[in-house]
């Protein structure tokens, strides 16, 4: 049995100590290899993993053998499933191992902004100490309301954090989420997305990039925020319209930012669509690492094996995501 794992950068020994225990030649690839090359190593492959890499068409195509594609993570967006399908390859994520690890991370980000840690950090780290002046006047979390766009189970998670933790208003847009469910977590629904931004101290984007939501948050979107709202988003960088957010944050239109994803990734100090957000007391960039833990990535190994073991031993491989996209496939998978 042969397995290719893209992205080799991010580090899984785990899960690569665990397929060739099981005798498995494993190939890893790093991250932007040409679609020409990756096509050549899936040739012979059995079963291909992968984070951010594109597998396309072309790539399914050139993989007579393949038996599944797994992808060590949650979002699939860079898998073409319906080119899959066609060839009856089963495609599963690992949906569950880091919901309350992103959640934190998401609230890391939101915080430290409220407290202008990065910008305080920088002066006592270049002049020893300041002094209480009025440029680094922190915020309170308590008393502020919070708005989620996306409220499922990373959005929820969040919600607890601010509402019960630090006792926040929490606001929620989901148009796939109930009253109910929402007033269990803590959550005031909120039918109109720019009505909810107009209330909101912090933003916090929880949902999955598709047709409907790829440039969600645009120009009219962020000119309903207040000019002291900080909005973060750990979810995809495509939910924002990014030449618009950097437009609003270097104009003062908004207070700031704390971002995990962007929609070209990795992110480059120069000739990037976000290089002029670098250096700014009030904008965090973190590299894509909130899901980056000792737990969550003991979870994401473990998960992974098994669904890679799954495949290679002939059974249906268990997809645990309600993404329709999966929920869709008829051939080699059970839903659990």
């Amino acid at each position: 049995m042969k397995a290719v794992r893209t992205d080799r950068e991010l580090e899984c020994p785990g899960i690569d100590a665990g397929l060739r225990a099981r005798g498995v030649e494993l190939v890893t690839l790093p991250d932007g290899i040409p679609e020409a090359d990756l096509m050549q190593a899936v040739a012979d492959a059995d079963l291909l993993l992968m984070c951010y890499t594109p597998i396309t068409a072309r790539v399914i195509e050139a993989a007579p053998r393949l038996n599944g594609i797994v992808k060590y993570g949650v979002g699939v967006d860079a898998i073409d499933i319906p080119a899959a399908m066609r060839r009856g390859i089963p495609v599963v994520n690992v949906p569950d191992y880091a919901e309350e690890t992103v959640a934190e991370g998401a609230f890391a980000l939101m915080i430290a902004l409220a407290k202008r840690l990065p910008s305080i950090t920088a002066a006592v780290s270049r002049d020893g100490w300041i002094w209480p002046e009025q440029r680094w006047l922190g915020r309170d979390m308590s008393g502020a309301t919070l708005g989620l766009v996306g409220c499922g189970k990373i959005g929820r998670s969040m919600a607890r954090m601010a509402g019960q933790g630090f006792h926040a208003r929490v606001l929620g847009f989901d148009p796939g989420v109930d009253v109910a469910t929402m007033r269990t977590a803590g959550i005031e629904k909120v039918e109109d997305l720019h009505v909810m931004l107009r209330a909101c101290d912090f933003v916090s984007l929880h949902c999955v990039l598709n047709d409907r939501t790829r440039g969600l948050i645009g120009e009219a979107e962020l000119a309903c925020l207040k000019p002291s709202a900080i909005i973060v988003n750990v979810s995809r960088g495509a939910l924002i319209d990014e030449a618009a957010l950097v437009e609003a944050i270097i104009s003062g239109r908004i207070g700031g930012a704390g971002l995990d994803v962007y929609s070209v990734e990795p992110l480059a100090k120069s000739g990037h669509p976000m290089s002029a957000l670098f250096g700014r007391d009030n904008v965090i960039l973190f590299p894509h690492l909130t899901f980056f833990t000792q737990g969550a990535m003991r979870r994401l190994e473990d998960d992974t094996l098994a669904r890679c073991f799954e495949i290679l031993e002939g059974r249906p491989v268990t997809v645990r995501s309600f993404d329709p996209r999966l929920r869709a496939q008829t051939s080699g998978v059970s839903f659990g």
